[in-house]
């Protein structure tokens, strides 16, 4: 945004509304006598026979809107005062051409502001330095004048209401403008174009895993972008069930957001795209729940990267912190003003990649930021346990998390990731249909890494693919490590080490072996980035063994950071894994082979090593496993299932039971002892113990969930809700024990876990079955409606997103409908008139945002706010 573009947009309604009232006549003189609009000549004040501005009045009227679009600005942007008086002819002139317009009100406001300013007189010449104010000045007149057309006119014909909308959000979203764009400096603004370009090209990009190297393995973020949800306790169904939301509204009437998922969730693809969205800012592209970035600036700080030496950055720091292109070009004090302004959208990504005693720094470096600067917008992300306590509610943070994908999810991605690798949907087709197929894979699609792994290895291994974790992986390293020398025609050198001149050759089992050495030293050291200087150290150590690889370690590191597709250097002289997960999985195959099972079950009380200790007991070997989970469950008394020592924690217990999901084979004793400790804390008493029942027990907590019979309502839904978030086929039979169950809160939570499942599926086994009494039935789909409508329609609906009246119109059935409440949603262009079509509708539910749907709402519906509370 330029200087003479911030000029205009900093003048707030309060600044020209007033004054723009004195152009016209006051009242509304034949408007509700004639049945045609007034031609403008015939409202302004300084002609006719209600004249009540003279020509000098007006002149000094003009003069006014100078002075107070001056002095919106900065001392050092402010024109000059021949330049303002230039400016006052000039606006006097175009204002005074008012009187010579032809056309009425209704033809100027269909015109636009900018159409409008254009049907102005101008001066012959102006300075240059008065040039870059006039338009400006003109088209912020312009809006208000037809902003005050459209509040005057009460004969105004409906084809004018949407646009009447419209032009009172161009008033709003300018007064946001002028609280938001800096006024001291022009060179804050003219910075502030080059910086969020520079993020819009830096985070726009996804990097796909598995792609050919003679194909883009940059992915577009706007095109590979899939949309999960987010739940947290801000919010509830009216019983206590957390409300899901898009997880990229997550700061959509939230100052603060901790936000949690695990890893490849999607937390670090949702900070690029809020950045990108906000570096990309256009009003005119955004909807409603996203007006609280417009014209905010994003600093994202990856802390793994900007906690160098265990202090966070001050503010004139950041983007030096993440080694950003244009920090040198950054004006002196321009990051204290944004903030000082409300201005930030602070993006702090990973406080789990930072080792946990620096972690309580972190959190004193963000209370002085978020006390220091008040107004900001704060999105933190973690892992679900990086953070305890009762630290992010004392802080003003809302918790929200990340959900696992749900059924359209997954297919949504899978056909995305083959368009963009070029692959056939054929072939997109047929790893759905594997994935629907099978257990196994349908417990893996959970995320966006795992499915961007299980795309990569179908189209590699023409349809045939792993079935567990573990073997995931370990396709994956290979791919990575083979497939991309072998697709450009480098052949492994003879015993898998060694040159010939044209550079060094490694095979796969010596670059795992290399790259387990550095993430053990990452995991022991609790790391998620290495100095080279320790990264050539261990690659040293390891190269003294391997006699058949002649080379230095530079030489080594060098290969792995541009052949591997595993490491690389984020910024000069650091190390890390493109993904945390790639780390997990090759230090707990070396803390295998090392026998450190000590140093895994003192860290098993900590986020970072769940992923550690899973994949350990994955690979390790029956006795080794056994080692592992039995000092896991160590402390647990065996006829109550208490913790008799502190160290035997619920927290561990879990683990213990997601382990058993990833080992071929486990001692059958032990598993027993596994399944009845976890068994005494089933079913799950809270929201939050049933979503951590879920994420951390998986699939195996489905043979444990009681009911419906015997269990309290409450009980009842935290059951249903495990067994959902769970989200495999396998939890459709549980799910399916409750469909005839008579609370109205579990049978909520059955229908708003829809999404979760197949469409069809879950549609025919639970939504059928559903007594209809009271029930909104949520969806999301087109495809949705459909299935509703196919069996039969449904008398209430919940519409959770964006959908045309054109596709409820089409989708719903008319006759059935009664109530219908919008969740998440924006007022729609074409108006509410669609509503006639359905003859049974009694009940319109809107959210808080829409408090007034305007004109054209039919009068026999009635509104209310909430779906069991009263009309409003």
């Amino acid at each position: 945004m330029d200087v003479t573009t911030a000029f205009a947009a900093r003048l707030a309604a309060g600044a020209l509304a007033p004054l723009v009232r004195k152009l016209f006549t006051p009242g509304n003189p034949g408007a509700a006598l004639v049945s045609r609009p007034v031609r403008i000549a015939g409202l302004v004040a300084f002609r006719g026979e209600k004249q009540t501005l003279t020509e000098r009045d007006l002149r000094k009227l003009a003069g006014e809107l100078v002075a107070r679009a001056a002095a919106s600005c900065g001392p050092h942007e402010a024109p000059a005062e021949e330049t303002r008086a230039e400016l006052t002819d000039a606006l006097t002139r175009a204002l005074h051409s008012l009187g010579d317009l032809e056309m009425d009100d209704v033809q100027a406001v269909r015109l636009g502001p900018a159409a409008f300013a254009r049907t102005l007189a101008r001066p012959e010449r102006l300075s240059a330095a008065a040039e870059a104010f006039h338009e400006p000045l003109l088209l912020a007149a312009s809006l208000h004048i037809l902003n005050f057309f459209t509040q005057r006119s009460s004969f105004v014909p409906h084809t004018l209401v949407e646009q009447t909308r419209s032009l009172d959000r161009l008033i709003e979203i300018g007064d946001l403008l002028a609280e938001r764009i800096p006024s001291q400096l022009a060179e804050d603004t003219r910075f502030e174009r080059r910086y969020t370009d520079h993020i819009a090209r830096k985070h726009g990009e996804l990097t796909i895993h598995g792609l050919d190297l003679d194909q883009a393995r940059e992915w577009r973020l706007d095109s590979a972008y899939v949309s999960l949800e987010a739940t947290g306790d801000d919010g509830t169904e009216g019983d206590g069930t957390p409300v899901a939301l898009p997880a990229e509204r997550v700061l959509s009437g939230r100052t603060r957001v901790l936000l949690r998922g695990g890893a490849g969730s999607g937390k670090t693809t949702l900070v690029q795209w809020l950045a990108v969205t906000t570096a990309r800012a256009r009003y005119e592209e955004f909807g409603d729940h996203l007006t609280a970035l417009v014209g905010r600036i994003p600093f994202v700080l990856p802390l793994r990267r900007v906690m160098r030496d265990g202090a966070p950055p001050t503010p004139d720091q950041f983007l030096h912190a993440v080694r950003s292109s244009v920090a040198a070009a950054q004006p002196a004090g321009w990051a204290d003003r944004v903030l000082r302004a409300g201005r930030a959208l602070m993006l702090v990504d990973g406080i789990d990649e930072i080792p946990r005693t620096e972690r309580e720094e972190v959190r004193r470096w963000l209370r002085e930021l978020m006390g220091d600067f008040p107004g900001n917008l704060w999105l933190v992300t973690a892992r679900p346990s990086a953070v305890n306590g009762d630290w992010p509610a004392t802080a003003g943070f809302t918790e929200l998390t990340l959900s696992p994908m749900s059924r359209p999810d997954v297919t949504e991605f899978v056909r995305r990731w083959h368009t963009a690798a070029g692959a056939s949907p054929e072939l997109a087709g047929a790893l759905l249909d594997a994935v629907r197929s099978s257990t196994d894979l349908s417990r893996l699609a959970v995320n966006p890494l795992m499915c961007g792994l299980l795309c990569a290895l179908h189209r590699e291994r023409r349809g045939f693919l792993p079935h567990g974790r573990r073997d995931l992986y370990e396709a994956a390293l290979r791919m990575l490590l083979e497939r991309r020398d072998t697709e450009r025609g480098i052949a492994t050198g003879r015993g898998g080490g060694g040159g010939d001149g044209e550079g060094l050759r490694l095979s796969s089992e010596t670059q795992i072996l290399l790259l387990q050495k550095l993430a053990h030293w990452l995991i022991r050291n609790d790391r998620a980035e290495m100095e080279r200087s320790d990264a050539l150290t261990q690659l040293s150590r390891s190269l003294a063994y391997m006699a058949h690889v002649r080379a230095t370690p530079e030489r080594v590191l060098t290969h792995l950071l541009e052949r591997s597709g595993l490491l690389r250097e984020p910024a000069p002289g650091r190390i890390d894994f493109v993904h945390r997960t790639f780390q997990d999985h090759l230090g707990a195959k070396a803390l295998v082979e090392e026998g450190d099972f000590p140093l895994l079950l003192n860290n098993a009380h900590r986020d970072q090593w769940e992923d550690v200790i899973r994949m350990a007991v994955a690979m390790g070997r029956p006795a080794e496993r056994s080692r592992i989970l039995e000092g896991l469950i160590e402390g647990f008394d065996p006829e109550t299932g208490r913790s008799l020592t502190p160290s035997a924690t619920l927290r561990r217990l879990l683990l213990a039971a997601s382990c058993l999901e990833q080992a071929t084979e486990v001692d059958p004793g032990i598993r027993a002892r596994i399944l009845r400790f976890t068994a005494f804390f089933v079913p799950p008493e809270t929201p939050e113990w049933a979503r951590h029942l879920a994420d951390l027990g998986g699939p195996l907590v489905l043979g444990l969930l009681p009911g419906p019979e015997g269990l309290p309502d409450d009980q009842a839904v935290h059951v249903v809700t495990t067994a959902a978030r769970i989200g495999t086929d396998a939890a459709l039979p549980l799910l399916a024990r409750f469909r005839d169950h008579g609370s109205l809160r579990v049978r909520r939570q059955l229908a708003w876990s829809w999404r979760k499942f197949d469409t069809r599926e879950y549609a025919d086994e639970i939504l059928s079955h559903l007594d209809q009494t009271g029930l909104y039935f949520t969806v999301r789909t087109v495809a949705e409606l459909r299935a509703l409508r196919e069996m039969g329609g449904r008398a209430r609906l919940q519409i959770v997103g964006d959908f045309t009246p054109d596709e409820l119109v089409r989708n719903i059935a008319p006759d059935r409908l009664t109530h219908l409440w919008f969740t998440w949603s924006k007022p729609l262009p074409e108006g509410w008139g669609w509503l006639e079509r359905f003859p049974a509708l009694r009940t319109v539910v809107l959210p808080p945002v829409l408090a007034s749907p305007g004109p054209g709402f039919p009068a026999h519906i009635t509104l209310a706010e909430d779906p069991d509370g009263p009309p409003r």
